[in-house]
């Protein structure tokens, strides 16, 4: 059970999965005002970035869960570099449908809402772990700009216009589904820089150790085209942010 072959090359080097720099992901924690000792959930953990500083920062504990036995062996290499191993957990398992044992005070899913068919979806599997009154944590793309065609849509690798929101929308929409939002954090054009960018240099290198891969073709075929992608199209019109939900 693995996610698809060209992410554990692409972001092999990465140790945040999306558009948040490690700043904005310390922002993030320090907004959530964490007591120590508090629980938190981590559906797509990647590779265990925010549970593993947020149990140094914080005094944090718990689970992530993520499809990549790659990104799961970094997490826990992180968690024992960090001198937070005896805190964090990290499975390598399918997040689709997981439920914690007991209930947890902050239950997150940060780009990963495909895992419950949407957001709406997912926000109600992170409810089934959430102890009443605690957080839940959805990170999902948003567009800073209606893209004026379904071509300029799919360019920024979205099936259609309607997969996202405007940001006004998607706030409202959290409302529609009887939450608060009590906390926003939102990446910048720096993050979404570094997310993508880092990628190329991931990709030259593995092409030029693996030249006789049968999956060379189709990482040259990516680094080739994915700057001029990335400037023309995500870069300009997709969104991303962290937002934090309260039950009503």
């Amino acid at each position: 059970m693995d996610i698809p072959r060209i992410f554990n090359i692409t972001e092999s080097a990465h140790r945040i999965h999306n558009p948040f720099t490690p700043e904005k992901l310390a922002t993030l924690g320090a907004a959530l005002r964490l007591e120590p000792g508090t629980r938190v959930l981590d559906l797509g953990s990647g590779s265990g970035e925010m549970l593993c500083t947020w149990a140094r920062d914080h005094g944090i504990g718990g689970t992530g869960i993520d499809l990549s036995p790659l990104f799961t062996a970094q997490a826990r290499l992180r968690a024992e570099e960090l001198g937070v191993a005896d805190r964090v957990a990290f499975v390598h398992g399918d997040a689709a449908g997981y439920v914690a044992d007991e209930k947890v005070g902050v239950a997150a899913c940060l780009g990963a809402t495909w895992i419950g068919g949407g957001v709406a979806g997912t926000i109600a599997l992170l409810a089934e772990s959430l102890r009443t009154g605690g957080i839940i944590l959805v990170g999902e793309p948003y567009w800073l700009r209606l893209p004026p065609t379904e071509d300029v849509a799919k360019g920024c690798l979205a099936a259609s216009i309607s997969d996202f929101l405007l940001l006004p929308e998607l706030l409202a929409a959290f409302g529609d589904l009887g939450y608060d939002i009590v906390e926003m954090v939102l990446a910048d054009q720096d993050g979404w820089d570094r997310y993508e960018a880092a990628k190329w240099l991931t990709m030259r290198r593995w092409l030029d150790a693996n030249p006789g891969d049968d999956f060379a073709k189709e990482v040259r075929a990516r680094l080739t085209s994915e700057p001029a992608r990335y400037a023309a199209y995500t870069r300009e019109y997709l969104g991303w942010g962290v937002f934090a939900l309260i039950a009503r």
